[in-house]
């Protein structure tokens, strides 16, 4: 993969994706989109890679929109305009339901669309120095594209504050909130970040994609007869998979799995 504002990175079984315009503080333009959004599909669809880690170049992950990418598309004509907020909305979505386990890697400003990433992935794993804010209405615009992922992250209560306030948040309030699962100091972050790959690399691919699957169909539901069955059904589809099998003779035996990569 060949890319403007991107660059890719293979360390073992994980891929770490790092925006690459540390000039603009990885602000998101119609190319860093476009490519974000390929870059992500194809290595969603490799079997090789079990993890995808998203991070940044140079003092931030994301300040968010560019400003003159955005002052271009509020120029054009409305359609125009639709087509290429879609695909920034489409972003969020194929970030959002990869199958691989997805990491963010935040230092610095994660700032609009940049805390739309934060939260649209799997895990986030904060700098003590990262700062957040949906910063949008003081701009004038509100963070539509990015809401159903930052409201998932933060509940409902909390995004009413921040989506109108357009506060900054700190790293330790990100993880009060739910928007940051750990808080790392700057030379522990990417130590941090390997731990977590390291934990997602000790898993089943099969049962980590359909562990991610079971929480999109479970969460805010009620546990009625319908959700008690498909519980059970997942639970027994999987276990009649290799992959299983494969698990429970290696706990058993006291080694590791297959498809576990090997140390060093």
């Amino acid at each position: 993969m060949d890319f403007q504002t991107l660059m890719i990175e293979r360390r073992g079984a994980a891929a770490w994706i790092r925006m690459n315009r540390p000039a603009v503080h990885n602000a998101f333009d119609e190319t860093l989109i476009a490519e974000l959004t390929e870059a992500l599909r194809t290595l969603d669809a490799d079997p090789a890679v079990r993890a995808i880690v998203l991070a940044g170049e140079g003092r931030s992950f994301s300040a968010g929109a560019d400003l003159n990418w955005m002052r271009r598309q509020g120029a054009a004509a409305f359609e125009d305009n639709l087509a290429d907020a879609r695909r920034l909305a489409e972003l969020f979505r194929t970030i959002s339901t990869c199958a691989t386990p997805t990491v963010a890697r935040v230092h610095g400003a994660a700032l609009g669309g940049g805390m739309g990433l934060a939260c649209a992935v799997d895990i986030c794993i904060a700098s003590t120095q990262a700062q957040f804010a949906t910063s949008e209405v003081r701009l004038g615009i509100v963070p539509a594209a990015i809401g159903p992922y930052v409201v998932r992250a933060i509940g409902e209560r909390q995004a009413y504050r921040y989506f109108q306030t357009a506060e900054r948040i700190g790293a330790e309030r990100a993880r009060e909130i739910g928007l940051a699962h750990e808080v790392a100091e700057p030379e522990s972050l990417d130590a941090k970040v390997q731990d977590v790959v390291d934990a997602l690399l000790a898993g089943g691919p099969l049962a980590q994609a359909a562990a991610t699957d079971l929480v999109r169909a479970v969460a805010h539901r009620a546990v009625d007869d319908a959700v008690v069955e498909d519980t059970a059904r997942r639970i027994a589809t999987l276990r009649a998979t290799p992959e299983a099998r494969e698990g429970l003779a290696a706990f058993l035996e006291k080694r590791p799995a297959g498809w576990v990569p090997p140390k060093g």
